[in-house]
């Protein structure tokens, strides 16, 4: 029997909510959100597709950009009838990042675009910089700042990969300048997006992955979603190219658990020790530990973390 269907029929250990559940169940496809990135250098229009797609992916509705430009994307705003709200952001610590999902995930935005997300990587108080104050405590020790600042680094992509809405990320390119033939038969430089500014493997952890240079062309390097696969478009529409192609994919299939049950089921006042015990074991089946969540006194925590705390709390309690 597992150990979600017995944890209430049993005295609880004091390792509850570490044990792992290894029950193997039918695999079903169910409605999924999207997880896009998109790529490029300057100037190759990655911005303007990032809220173009975050417009189609929210159908409409007002969606959340979580603006690391200093305001490029709220130059857009009311074009193609895009409306959005921003959150500005001036210091990129991992930490925060998460915090502003936490936000967003409690306002009830379906569709968040963060542009972009390489200035978490490389910015001010970036994963990066956030290494290097760990070296300093520690000689200089670059085993020891990574023990912090790998933590830190995945922790905000469980946030972005748990967030129970669609997420659109935009990231800077590396830029290389190549000589290229023009059309007069002349070499010219041109500059080449290669690696994205981020943690070297992130592509892996989203569903669509694009890169757009400088003539706004963009190219899928990698998509789960068949009717995307080795797309090269032209000045996309990324509402039209990119996100009714992509909800058409990911909305055929069962309807999803919304995370929003777990975390009222979390916070309810009438919750007890056995209950959460149980609770975490569902969350933890369905990799939902990370979900972001505002706690009741307004603190930035993630699902797993709340039950696993207030079922500690519940069960200490005289």
């Amino acid at each position: 029997m597992s150990r979600i269907s017995d944890a209430t029929n049993r005295p609880p250990k004091s390792n509850d909510f570490d044990n792992g559940d290894f029950t193997f169940r039918p695999a079903s496809k169910d409605k999924a959100k999207a997880r896009v990135a998109i790529q490029g250098v300057s100037g190759s229009g990655k911005t303007w597709t990032g809220l173009s797609v975050a417009h189609g992916l929210s159908e409409g509705a007002r969606f959340a950009v979580i603006d690391t430009e200093r305001g490029a994307a709220s130059l857009y705003v009311g074009i193609n009838g895009i409306q959005f709200d921003v959150l500005q952001m001036h210091r990129y610590d991992p930490r925060d990042l998460k915090k502003a999902l936490a936000a967003a995930a409690q306002a009830g935005y379906g569709t968040v675009l963060i542009d972009s997300l390489s200035h978490f990587w490389k910015g001010t108080d970036g994963t990066l910089e956030q290494v290097d104050k760990a070296k300093s405590r520690y000689g200089n020790n670059s085993f020891a700042g990574w023990k912090e600042g790998t933590p830190m680094q995945n922790e905000m992509i469980d946030g972005l990969l748990t967030f129970p809405g669609h997420v659109v990320v935009t990231m800077r390119s590396h830029t290389e300048w190549v000589l290229q033939e023009n059309d007069r038969g002349k070499k010219e430089p041109v500059a080449m997006g290669m690696r994205a500014e981020q943690r070297k493997g992130v592509e892996y952890e989203f569903g669509v992955v694009a890169a757009m240079d400088i003539d706004n062309t963009l190219t899928v390097l990698k998509s789960r979603c068949p009717a995307l696969h080795k797309r090269v478009i032209e000045e996309p529409n990324g509402a039209r190219d990119i996100a009714k192609p992509l909800l058409d994919w990911l909305n055929d299939g069962a309807t999803a658990v919304d995370p929003a049950e777990y975390i009222d089921r979390a916070t309810a006042a009438d919750a007890t020790y056995q209950g959460l015990l149980a609770l975490y074991g569902e969350v933890e089946s369905r990799g939902l530990q990370a979900t972001p969540m505002l706690a009741p006194d307004g603190e930035a925590t993630s699902l797993g973390d709340y039950i696993r705390t207030r079922g500690t709390q519940l069960k200490t309690a005289p």
